[in-house]
């Protein structure tokens, strides 16, 4: 898995570092108090990207921009969660992110998506959020009745960092990848696609790899040991 790239997931809420089963925010099984000592762990065992999501941003219940700056002072991430307009994408820009990801605005209103990938080519990361082949919206709780098929094409032509593709009906609940919805949308991804939600085993990992995926978030797995970060590296 020479040139695939796995990226620990660092959720943030209430300011802790969270795991949540199913994208759902009352079944939340891992809670870590200090996430920048989350963060400072994976980079000493050599993961040179992390993956952030503020799940309060995305959710609309608040924000944790003061741990996402301090996390991005101590090396390069990718972060997600309520980026819908430029001011959002500016602030953590001028915070150090190396990338932002762009989810419900991303599907919303393709026009300001392009308009904004132009501006800051290749650190835009569309987040395309799917539940039974669905594209959702808000935070994962909306439905947007969009094939990922469809969305995914709709990305053609956009100077972007990649896609995250995240099942969020598996996410969290260890119980594997859906083999045959990965490499559907493996298939129609116009750029880079990471993967995520439900890989447990490193087995997979090389699935992921041999079908062509550029990359995997892990957080469940990682929080739990059901795969040993030291195999990844």
């Amino acid at each position: 898995m020479t040139t695939f790239r796995p990226l620990p997931a660092v959720d943030l809420r209430g300011g802790r570092c969270v795991q949540l089963v199913g994208g759902r925010p009352e079944d939340e099984r891992v809670s870590l108090p200090d996430p920048v000592a989350v963060a400072e762990r994976w980079r000493s065992m050599g993961f040179d990207l992390l993956h952030v999501v503020d799940l309060d941003a995305a959710l609309g219940t608040g924000d944790n921009f003061d741990l996402v700056r301090k996390i991005a002072r101590g090396g390069p991430v990718q972060v997600g969660g309520g980026i819908r307009d430029r001011e959002a994408i500016r602030r953590m820009s001028d915070a150090g992110v190396e990338r932002m990801i762009v989810g419900t605005r991303a599907v919303d209103d393709p026009e300001w998506l392009a308009s904004v990938a132009d501006e800051v080519p290749d650190r835009i990361v569309v987040a395309s959020d799917i539940r039974d082949g669905m594209v959702l919206r808000k935070g994962w709780v909306e439905s947007s009745d969009l094939p990922v098929a469809d969305f995914l094409g709709s990305l053609a032509g956009l100077p972007l960092a990649g896609i995250l593709c995240t099942d969020v009906g598996r996410e969290g609940r260890l119980e594997g990848i859906d083999r045959e919805g990965v490499l559907h949308a493996i298939a129609h991804a116009p750029h880079p696609l990471w993967i995520s939600g439900g890989i447990t085993t490193i087995e997979e990992l090389e699935f992921l790899a041999d079908s062509g995926a550029a990359g995997a978030v892990l957080g469940m797995a990682l929080y739990t040991g059901r795969i040993d970060p030291e195999l990844l590296l």
